[in-house]
């Protein structure tokens, strides 16, 4: 027997709460895996802040039907349908699910929504390929430090010369 009518509407304010605060939204495929494959990706997924759901995609559409920036979700919610909703690390979410699928080469990325634009698997493929948040600040940081420490020996240069102009005059005029 199927859920009530109250159930449903708790479900998909449920649903809905759950794109608050969340960056972006993945659609899989789930249907040939099995509850211990779905819970090991669940548990892959936790250290990058996303929530795996598995609902019908008529809950799903009614919880986004009120907001227009995950309404391109819809073209992605046919068959069996789970939602990853990505809350903090977008590029560890994609290379957590990519290594996850990899491994079981069961499920399919069918797209996602980012800032209100539907992202394709290949866009999504993009976005894992480029370094982490850590990396970048890092590259940043060496960048900034190799400047500094160009004006520090230059700086340093400028009496340095001087002194040995000096020397080299000294020198001459004792000779």
């Amino acid at each position: 027997m199927g859920k009530t009518l109250e159930q449903k509407k708790a479900l998909v304010n449920e649903i809905s709460q759950e794109f608050d605060g969340t960056k972006l939204v993945l659609v899989i495929d789930y249907a040939t895996l099995s509850v211990a494959e779905i819970t090991k990706l669940r548990r892959s997924l936790r250290p990058t802040g996303t929530v795996c759901r598995t609902t019908k995609n008529t809950l799903l559409k009614q919880a986004i039907s009120g907001t227009p920036e995950w309404q391109p979700l819809e073209k992605f919610l046919v068959g069996p349908s789970a939602c990853l909703f990505v809350k903090d690390d977008i590029g560890g979410a994609v290379k957590a699910y990519q290594a996850f699928l990899k491994e079981s080469k069961k499920t399919e990325l069918r797209g996602g929504v980012l800032e209100g634009r539907a992202l394709s698997a290949k866009d999504l493929q993009a976005i894992a390929d480029l370094p982490s948040k850590e990396v970048l600040i890092s590259q940043i940081a060496g960048a900034i430090n190799a400047v500094t420490a160009k004006i520090a020996i230059g700086i340093k240069e400028v009496p340095q010369s001087l002194g040995r102009a000096i020397k080299a005059v000294s020198e001459k005029e004792a000779a």
